[in-house]
């Protein structure tokens, strides 16, 4: 089977947060999963450089927007790296096959006619002498009264807006109220492309009922034409008649960058220059997108629109994954206001591998989360070091004591035995339904049931004892807690991709974990024989007083963050803990 596993593409106007990185994470685990299964996987993201955010803070920092996204690129694949993510590709909006594939696109919709020019008056600030893209005004949001929304969207309840509908408006660089002036943009007419969509979405059955709910009422209301271009230098040029000096709308240009980047990464191993419609136009490919709730409408509403109104027959979305908000020490993350931890601050503070689990293990899929210290150190030493991490180290240590670290034959194996081994199949069952569901969270659940059930097991039977006892039933004990682990081993891949290989080269295994299929060897044991590899403890507890020193943590840990950081990112405040 064919997937297209997407995230939404971070702004390259600074580095992520753990906000920003869940998204990525999510798609990262499920892309994981669905290889693991055999498919043909092509995950996509990057950097999104075109968006009003970028030109902000260039400006702030008196370089041009490029100077900055290219270094902010540069660092977040570093980083990304060092997490562990396993793109097919992390592209930018700067790209040139991106660039040109956005035009091109765009020219065709044009010339279809869904594509059409319209004069409009927008704000425009009389003191920095320039018509104000919608990010650049800011007021008070018609639907929910929160009072620093932006001109096309409103943060905190998500309703799409547009400059004309903020109250008390303000220039977003100087603070001035905005003038209204005429000028000629063109427009995407998404009335002709209502029916169609709203047909799409009631249809659709694997869309979750938050993002289908939400969208549906959406159309229903009715769509208006909505802006393509914009009045401002940086971006991609419109490629429509009389637009000079005028750009594509970051999110239309930046939907469009999951197709683009399917391309591109096909060109790049050799594939060519068609190969990516051997996904996006092949009816059996499934296409999955992992977004916050606030990005819904975009990906439920305007890059289907954009799908069909190409009238060639592309994939529509199958899923789009959305979470609830993650907040940080109960205040909402935040790039622009400096409220969270950023992606190097946190790998200075603990392994990635940690930061992988414990964010799934928080991630907001029934409503919003919220990360604490506490609970931090809670799922560290409690889920993987006791409840994992301890259940492998005292199965391999005692097969190393007692057994030469040979794993036994299953000789007798008895009632417990064997209703232990049925228990752990169930778990894998309900894992396996979990991800399929793409319920992240809910899968680390069963891989934590196995672990405590490990646990009890070796307890309960007491292998130590019964090797003095009966040693046929001791082997039998210890290949049925090795089998387990093995388990655990590639449940743990998709979440925990370095830690998983780490316990199956212990195992004995001369292969690597990634390398395996798991319809090949989830469901059988391990080979008899077989001889364990120097074992050492797979995780380590934070430090009692971790807590209490967490400032002087964090503080350390944000200063050595900066002083490795590109040049044009070290001179941003440090954010507040």
């Amino acid at each position: 089977m064919k997937y297209i596993v997407a995230s939404a593409w971070p702004y390259s106007d600074f580095i992520p947060h753990l906000g920003t990185v869940l998204h990525l994470l999510s798609a990262d685990v499920y892309a994981r999963y669905l290889r693991a299964l055999g498919n043909d996987v092509i995950f996509v993201t990057g950097s999104d450089e075109h968006g009003t955010p970028i030109e902000l803070e260039a400006r702030k920092r008196k370089v041009k927007p490029k100077e900055l996204t290219d270094q902010v690129h540069e660092y977040m694949l570093k980083l990304f790296k060092e997490f562990n993510f396993d793109f097919s590709l992390f592209s930018r909006t700067e790209s040139d096959v991106h660039k040109e594939f956005v035009k091109e696109f765009l020219m065709k919709i044009y010339e279809k006619g869904y594509i059409f020019p319209m004069e409009e008056e927008l704000p425009y600030c009389l003191n920095d002498k320039m018509f104000l893209p919608d990010r650049y005004v800011v007021g008070t949001c018609p639907y929910c009264g929160f009072d620093q929304a932006h001109g096309d969207q409103c943060d905190k309840c998500g309703r799409l807006l547009s400059p004309k509908d903020l109250i008390n408006p303000k220039c977003a660089l100087c603070g001035s109220t905005p003038v209204w002036m005429k000028t000629k943009n063109y427009f995407i007419d998404l009335s002709k492309i209502q029916e169609r969509l709203l047909n799409w979405l009631i249809n659709n059955n694997e869309l979750d009922d938050n993002v289908k709910n939400y969208s549906i009422s959406w159309v229903k209301h009715g769509l208006k034409p909505r802006s393509i271009t914009r009045d401002i230098n940086w971006g991609i040029e419109s490629p429509f008649p009389d637009t000079q000096n005028k750009t594509i709308y970051v999110w239309f240009d930046a939907l469009l960058g999951y197709l683009s980047a399917t391309k591109e990464y096909l060109i790049r191993i050799g594939k060519g220059n068609d190969a990516w419609k051997e996904y996006w136009q092949d009816k059996e490919t499934k296409s999955i997108y992992f977004i916050g709730k606030d990005n819904i409408p975009f990906h439920s509403i305007v890059l289907p629109a954009l799908l069909i109104a190409s009238e060639e027959d592309y994939i529509l979305p199958w899923k789009i994954n959305s979470t609830e908000y993650l907040m940080y020490e109960g205040q909402k993350f935040s790039k622009s206001r400096k409220i969270g931890v950023w992606l190097d601050e946190a790998l200075g503070i603990a392994p990635a591998e940690y930061w992988r689990w414990v964010l799934i293990r928080i991630r907001p899929e029934g409503g919003d989360s919220n990360f604490t210290w506490k609970e931090f150190v809670k799922i560290v030493n409690n889920e993987l070091n006791d409840d994992i991490g301890n259940f492998i180290y005292r199965v391999f240590s005692l097969l190393k004591s007692r057994f030469n670290g040979i794993i036994p034959e299953a000789e007798k194996l008895e009632d417990a035995d064997v209703e232990t081994n049925k228990a752990v199949y169930s778990y894998i069952n309900e894992y396996k339904q979990s991800l399929d569901e793409v319920r992240l969270k809910k899968a680390t659940d069963s891989i934590l049931e196995i672990a405590r059930l490990g646990n009890k097991y070796l307890n309960d039977r007491a292998p130590w004892d019964l090797y003095r006892k009966d040693i046929k039933v001791a082997r039998g004990v210890m290949n049925v807690s090795v089998n387990i682990i093995k388990n655990i081993s590639l449940l743990l891949y998709p979440f925990m991709p370095s830690t998983s290989n780490i316990v199956w080269k212990q195992l004995g295994y001369s292969t690597n974990v990634y390398e395996v299929k798991w319809n090949e060897i989830l469901y059988k044991n391990v080979e008899p024989g077989m001889k364990l590899n120097k074992v050492e403890p797979i995780f380590k507890k934070l430090p009692e007083d971790f807590l209490e020193n967490i400032g002087n943590i964090i503080k350390n840990a944000r200063e050595e963050a900066n002083s490795n950081r590109p040049n044009l990112l070290k001179e941003i405040t440090i954010a507040k803990s």
